[in-house]
C-alpha cells in the first residue's frame, strides 16, 4: 500500500496534541462507501512487549472473509503511551506493515477510534491522512461521548455524542455482548463504516479484520512466519 508521510511523529506530548487539532480540519467524513465493489478488507494491530512494537496487517476478501495477506513489521515504541496520542506510539510499526501490503485494499478497519477522539483525531484518523483508501475506528470501549444502550440484536446501534456532535455509533455485533465503538476514520461516512464493520463481523464480537490482525500480531511477536500474499 501507498502510504504518504505527512508529518513527523517524534514530538513532545504538548506539540502532539496541538497537531492533532491542526490535523482534525483535514479528516474527511464520506463519501458512502459501496459495499459491491470492496473486494478486499484490511486491519491492523499491534502487539506489544516492553518498549518493542509489533504491527500486523491482514488483508481479507469480502464478502467470504479469508485472509489473503498478512505482513508484519517490528521497531521500538519511541512515543510513551499517552491516552489520546496513540497515534504517535503506534503509527511508525502499522506504516511499515502497511508498506509491505500488496493486495489493493479498498478499505482498512483498525481496533482504535476515529471521530471519536477528543480532538477529532484518534489512530483511525490520523492513519487515515496518510492512505488513500477509506479508514474506519472501531474500538472495544469508549474513549469519549454519551450514548443509550442499543438494542441486545445484532446490528442495533445508537449514535455516540460528544459535545452535542454525533462522532459514532454504539453497535451490537452480537446479540447480548458488549457493543463495539464505531467512527469514521477518513474518506467515509458514518453509515458506510457501520455496514462495513457488520460485514465483516461473524459468531465473534470484533470484526474478522480485528481478529486476524491480533492474532497475527501474537504470532509475530513469538517470531513466528506470518503469510504473504496468496498466489
Amino acid at each position: 500500500m501507498r502510504v504518504e508521510r505527512l508529518h513527523p511523529l517524534n514530538l513532545a506530548p504538548r506539540e502532539a496534541r496541538q497537531l492533532q487539532g491542526e490535523l482534525a480540519p483535514q479528516v474527511v467524513e464520506g463519501p458512502s462507501l459501496d459495499l459491491s465493489g470492496v473486494r478486499y478488507v484490511a486491519g491492523a494491530d499491534v502487539s506489544t512487549q516492553g518498549d518493542q512494537g509489533y504491527a500486523t496487517v491482514v488483508v481479507l476478501s469480502l464478502p467470504e472473509l479469508e485472509v489473503v495477506e498478512a505482513r508484519g513489521y517490528e521497531a521500538p515504541l519511541e512515543f510513551p503511551y499517552v491516552p489520546g496520542l496513540l497515534a504517535f506510539r503506534e503509527i511508525p510499526p502499522v506504516v511499515g506493515a502497511l508498506e509491505q501490503v500488496e493486495a489493493e485494499v479498498n478499505a482498512l478497519i483498525l481496533d482504535a477510534h476515529g471521530l471519536a477522539h477528543p480532538r477529532g483525531m484518534g489512530l483511525a484518523s490520523h492513519l487515515g491522512l496518510f492512505l488513500d483508501v477509506p479508514t474506519v475506528g472501531c474500538a472495544k470501549s469508549r474513549l469519549v461521548g454519551e450514548h443509550e444502550e442499543p438494542g441486545q440484536e445484532k446490528g442495533s446501534s445508537t449514535d455516540l455524542f460528544y459535545r452535542t456532535e454525533i462522532v459514532g455509533r454504539v453497535v451490537r455485533t452480537r446479540a447480548r455482548v458488549s457493543p463495539v465503538y464505531v467512527s469514521v476514520g477518513n474518506r467515509i461516512d458514518l453509515g458506510s463504516a457501520v455496514e462495513l464493520v457488520l460485514a465483516c463481523c461473524t459468531r465473534y464480537r470484533l470484526p474478522e479484520t480485528t481478529r486476524e490482525a491480533h492474532n497475527a500480531a501474537n504470532r509475530l511477536r513469538r517470531g513466528e512466519e506470518l503469510r504473504g500474499p496468496r498466489a
